[in-house]
């Protein structure tokens, strides 16, 4: 089976291709560059590269959030369209699932934290021992000191990672002797974490349908509370 998963829900893009749970190409870029210029065209080089065509593909799959609002839609969009086009099954998986699959060497306790703003941040808990990942919580949006509290009763080591790593570390770390950042190119959002993430998932359940797939934000854009704020505010 092979996967194609795309991963734009951060700053950064890329692209991936899982061959009956073995990553065979990736691609990826941290420049800057918008998600709706770049992202398609990388999925069509990868593929290229790999001598194949989007009909040789039997799954897509998208990290469908939590994240930006604009990344997690461009790459949920993405997906949909190609899924519609070529008549492919696809599904969406969590963002913090996803960069959690990515530790599977590890024996901790994997933290995966996305800067929310307002001093919270996206977030979920996974214990991985023995190449095994298993999920501790939903994903959520929660404050700092929430998070700091809640780490407070886990035994071990916990590892950071995801692009508010740093961020949290900082605000959080001295609290907690056990925590760890990993290096910070093994931190950020990857295609092959989203791709391992739906191979895992399809090994239980069938991918769904294009119409099927859709984005998972865990809380209003920053427009929409700010428009139901100046409503309130008129009452």
């Amino acid at each position: 089976m092979r996967i194609l998963a795309l991963e734009s829900s951060a700053k950064a893009a890329s692209a991936a291709l899982l061959t009956d749970g073995v990553l065979t190409a990736e691609s990826y870029q941290n420049c800057g560059l918008t998600h709706s210029v770049t992202l398609l065209p990388m999925a069509e080089a990868l593929l290229a590269q790999a001598g194949l065509t989007l009909g040789q593909v039997d799954v897509l799959a998208a990290a469908y959030g939590p994240g930006s609002f604009t990344g997690v839609r461009i790459g949920v969009a993405a997906v949909k369209g190609l899924a519609w086009g070529a008549e492919l099954p696809c599904l969406g998986v969590s963002t913090l699932e996803a960069m959690a699959m990515l530790h599977t060497g590890q024996n901790a306790v994997v933290c995966p934290v996305m800067d929310a703003r307002r001093q919270q941040v996206y977030n979920a808990l996974f214990r991985v021992s023995d190449g095994q990942v298993e999920r501790l919580t939903p994903d959520r949006a929660i404050a700092l000191a929430d998070l700091s509290a809640e780490l407070s009763s886990v035994d071990g080591n916990i590892i950071l990672v995801g692009d508010g790593a740093q961020m949290c570390y900082n605000a959080i770390g001295q609290e907690h002797p056990g925590l760890k950042l990993v290096p910070e190119h093994c931190r950020i959002q990857r295609a092959s974490g989203v791709a391992l993430a739906a191979w895992k998932h399809l090994q239980v359940e069938p991918a769904g349908t294009a119409a099927s797939l859709m984005p998972f934000y865990l809380r209003l854009s920053q427009a929409e509370r700010e428009r139901l704020e100046k409503l309130a505010q008129k009452k």
